[in-house]
């Protein structure tokens, strides 16, 4: 074979190969994973993809509330109407596109990886359970960005939220450190130190939960939204193929399937735990800072005739009270009725039986 034939056939098998890895990035990219759910909600297995902004859709689907625009995506099934999930936690892993998870119900492409917020979600709770006061926590420990409503005020008060805090709180008792195998991450690292963090926020937000076991059987749906982005850090510090990325992928894997566990037993298998795992956003994110003790009702100033009603889990009972009160109570007006008009004056009523002695005594 000569020289420039073997050019040929080399750049020719280059171009295969370039070819080959783009179709394999695009089938393994970006997903969305189902880890929890209970049985009334129904996820379908399938390779159906779905965008990144309709990932607040479809959290809101899952809690019974309604949307703006209807989800044409055949991978979640309409449920119960009176049968919801006490509580939807969503994770967010930035720096992978997916991880080997040991068990979840389903697993969906995820495709136009552009930011997303549950802000939306979190409204709806605080319109609709305001008196109820339920638990809504967003959380980004990297970015120490925190926004908490109602009970979670209370209940994650003493969870460390800056990197400073989190950063003591791995060197005090029941840190993580002393039950992960760090393998070849190191205690002293920037980039290892944000990675272990964030497990350790993992962490507590299960161990304060437990502690406090009746915000889960309370009437209010809750919402936990987190945002990870320690993998993102460690393969930026020391590539995707190294042992330190490596191993810090195995051990979140793990850590996400417990903490998915421990949520989902906590709510009574009531709760819907999903896991998106995004390699690159493809915008930045831009989101408006607000107060923690945020108190203000969510409405439309502009049109004073656009106003939502209050709902509350009582709304089901009372609904079915009036209604077969009112069937009971027609139907007996119907029997009622017809008796009377079948009814024989001489016989049936004791009126005019004593009316009819009456008249043949005098």
């Amino acid at each position: 074979m000569s020289l420039e034939n073997r050019r040929r056939m080399e750049s020719l098998f280059t171009v295969a190969l370039i070819f080959c890895s783009a179709f394999t990035s695009g089938v393994q990219g970006d997903s969305l994973t189902i880890l929890q759910a209970p049985e009334y909600v129904s996820f379908q297995k399938g390779d159906w993809p779905i965008s990144g902004e309709k990932i607040p859709d479809m959290v809101a689907l899952t809690m019974g509330f309604s949307i703006q625009e209807d989800l044409s995506w055949p991978g979640l099934r309409a449920g119960p109407l009176f049968q919801r999930p006490r509580a939807n936690v969503l994770v967010v892993v930035r720096g992978v596109d997916s991880l080997a998870l040991p068990q979840s119900v389903a697993s969906y492409p995820l495709e136009n990886p552009v930011p997303f917020t549950l802000d939306s979600v979190a409204e709806t709770i605080h319109t609709l359970f305001a008196e109820d006061t339920p638990v809504v926590l967003q959380l980004a420990p990297s970015e120490e960005r925190l926004y908490m409503l109602g009970k979670a005020n209370a209940v994650f008060e003493d969870l460390p939220v800056t990197l400073q805090q989190i950063r003591a709180r791995l060197s005090q008792d029941g840190s993580v450190l002393a039950s992960l195998p760090l393998n070849s991450l190191s205690r002293n690292a920037e980039a290892d130190l944000l990675f272990l963090s964030e497990v350790q926020v993992l962490h507590d937000i299960t161990a304060l939960l437990q502690r406090h076991r009746h915000l889960a059987k309370d009437h209010s749906p809750d919402l936990y939204s987190l945002e990870l982005s320690g993998l993102e850090e460690l393969g930026r510090r020391y590539g995707q193929d190294s042992s330190q990325y490596q191993d810090a992928t195995a051990i979140l894997a793990n850590v996400l399937q417990k903490f998915g566990e421990d949520l989902f037993g906590l709510y009574g298998d009531s709760a819907v735990v999903e896991v998106v795992t995004v390699k690159n956003f493809e915008a930045p994110l831009t989101r408006k800072s607000r107060s923690i003790l945020e108190s203000k009702q969510i409405s439309n100033p502009g049109s004073p005739y656009n106003l939502a009603y209050k709902y509350n889990f009582e709304y089901a009972v009372i609904f079915n009270i009036v209604l077969w009160l009112m069937i009971i109570l027609a139907l007996a007006v119907i029997v009622i009725s017809y008796n009377l008009w079948n009814m024989d004056p001489g016989y049936d009523s004791i009126i005019y039986r004593m009316t009819n002695q009456k008249i043949r005594l005098d």
